[in-house]
């Protein structure tokens, strides 16, 4: 019979070495690739992804004063949100039907109205520094818009 060596435990070590090499590798050859394709950002661009959503600003210096605002302006500022919708059941600027009962009330009960608050309108309606002339040229713009006749406050 030949001779034959005796049977031996497997040799591990080669195969756990040639592995760690293998995985050692494999991360620095996706390291580079990574970093071959990563490219340096604007920082503008990063800013603009970041912004956040909702911004103050000031008004401009030429923005009116307190007390000194048309009509037309204070609308445009406050009134328009609701009164050119109907939002919350605002009378819409220009709707003869809605706003008959009111004007039939005369300026001074609106303006006593609108200087309270009324159902979903915050007293002045919503504006904390407008002043009562300010308010009355406000409701005089939205009821003559809407068939009344009144006359334009000093």
């Amino acid at each position: 019979m030949a001779d034959h060596p005796e049977h031996s435990e497997p040799n591990f070590i080669p195969l756990v070495v040639g592995s760690f090499i293998f995985v050692g590798f494999a991360i620095a050859l996706a390291y580079y690739i990574v970093g071959q394709t990563a490219k340096p950002e604007d920082p503008a661009a990063v800013n603009a992804r970041i912004r956040p959503v909702a911004q103050l600003e000031i008004a401009a210096a030429g923005a009116a004063a307190a007390g000194a605002r048309t009509g037309e302006q204070l609308f445009q500022a406050a009134c328009t949100a609701c009164h050119s919708t109907g939002a919350a059941g605002a009378p819409k600027v220009g709707d003869k039907a809605a706003w008959a009962p009111r004007l039939g009330q005369g300026l001074k009960a609106l303006v006593a109205s609108a200087t309270k608050g009324k159902n979903a309108m915050p007293p002045k309606g919503g504006v904390g520094d407008a002043t009562e002339a300010e308010l009355t040229r406000a409701i005089v713009y939205m009821a003559n818009k809407s068939g009344a006749s009144f006359p334009e406050p000093k």
